[in-house]
């Protein structure tokens, strides 16, 4: 008897079929597309955070350029580390470890390395690394959270055999052309669940979630700065990844007994709670997040004059020529002399037209100035 048909329940949840589609020869991984969905959820809802908090718009894609490679291969790089028996050790292929659409993204390594990314992208955009921090928390954790429905399509990231009503059936996938077992991308033949275990990656799911809501509200009652909104969110996800890790039943490195993510995540825990009692200050000045201009920020030169132009000034007495003497004139109507120029010097529109100075040198009143003009 199948733990399915003993289970008193029948509201189980399914798991999808088959993960991957097939356009021609070209593969279409359900796993890869929950992380790009992930990713383009997260870089909008941190632009639109960005722009409210003082910044451009262009900045959180410009370092996302930087952070998402990296964060990517900080995340597979940590998974291989930590489960490197599954791909150096007996009858194993180290070619494998580079199939990152099979799944396997540690976040710890995605964060890390991700961060140095971030950085290298503050720094060519002249931004505060805190406060973009801070914008992109929340951004983040929700991103984790659509990446997580990827592990429900490769049916991994499950927990022990239960009987709760929303226990997750677990199916027998084989490759159709050889009928051999393949889990990943595999079809699943008979609708019949090998077992019903508990949804781990739902639960994370549901945490996360949970997280960005609070990171939320924290950030908007208290408008938090200098990176303790990032802090917030790192000490919540990880509270929850605790216990939903040790619920876990996949393969998995032990210390002492226990995973070494639950290890890993209550020291990063504990770093986040003394960063957000030790870190203090106000939010960041708005003016701080414009970052260095563009190109099309920096001010506008006057065009230079072509020749033609030049010589239609110079023959003019230059742009506005005609009214300058009148001005002159209405600026001082009582006096003797208007030309007040020292001997030998001259203003640039008497230098351009010789006659203009006679006459107005040789102007013993406003009345006669006029009747020469």
């Amino acid at each position: 008897m199948s733990a399915a048909s003993a289970s008193p329940f029948l509201a189980n949840i399914p798991s999808p079929p088959q993960g991957v589609w097939y356009i021609g020869p070209i593969p279409l991984r359900a796993y890869a597309l929950c992380i790009i969905a992930g990713i383009v959820l997260a870089v909008w809802i941190s632009n639109r955070r960005w722009i409210a908090r003082g910044g451009r718009e262009g900045t959180v894609v410009d370092v996302a350029v930087w952070a998402v490679p990296f964060g990517l291969i900080g995340g597979r790089l940590y998974h291989v580390a930590t489960d490197w028996y599954k791909y150096f050790g007996p009858d194993k292929n180290p070619l494998d470890a580079l199939k990152v659409w099979e799944g396997g993204l540690g976040i710890w390594g995605a964060v890390a390395l991700g961060a140095v990314g971030a950085w290298i992208g503050c720094r060519q955009r002249g931004v505060p690394l805190p406060a973009f921090a801070d914008t992109v928390a929340p951004g983040l954790v929700l991103a984790q959270a659509v990446g997580r429905l990827g592990n429900w399509f490769n049916q991994e990231l499950y927990g022990g055999p239960t009987t709760v009503p929303w226990g997750l059936e677990i199916y027998r996938r084989i490759d159709p052309e050889t009928g051999l077992a393949d889990p990943i991308a595999g079809v699943a033949v008979d609708p019949t669940p090998i077992t019903v275990v508990h949804p781990t990656f739902l639960y994370e799911l549901v945490w996360n979630v949970g997280v960005f809501l609070l990171v939320l509200w924290a950030d908007r009652k208290f408008r938090m700065g200098h990176g303790r909104v990032f802090a917030l969110y790192v000490a919540g996800y990880t509270a929850g990844r605790v216990w939903i890790e040790m619920m876990r039943s996949d393969e998995a490195t032990h210390i002492l007994g226990i995973r070494i993510n639950v290890f890993t995540s209550l020291l990063v825990f504990l770093a986040a709670v003394i960063y957000l009692l030790v870190v203090r200050g106000k939010r960041e000045d708005p003016a701080l997040l414009a970052g260095k201009p563009y190109p099309e920020d920096l001010p506008s030169t006057v065009e230079p004059k072509s020749d033609e132009s030049k010589s239609e000034e110079s023959k003019s007495g230059g742009p506005n020529s005609g009214d300058s003497k009148t001005t002159e004139d209405e600026a001082a109507p009582d006096s003797k002399d208007s030309n007040t120029e020292p001997p030998g010097e001259t203003s640039p529109d008497q230098d351009s037209s010789g006659s203009d100075e006679d006459e107005a040198s040789s102007a013993p009143s406003d009345k006669d100035a006029k009747s020469q003009s």
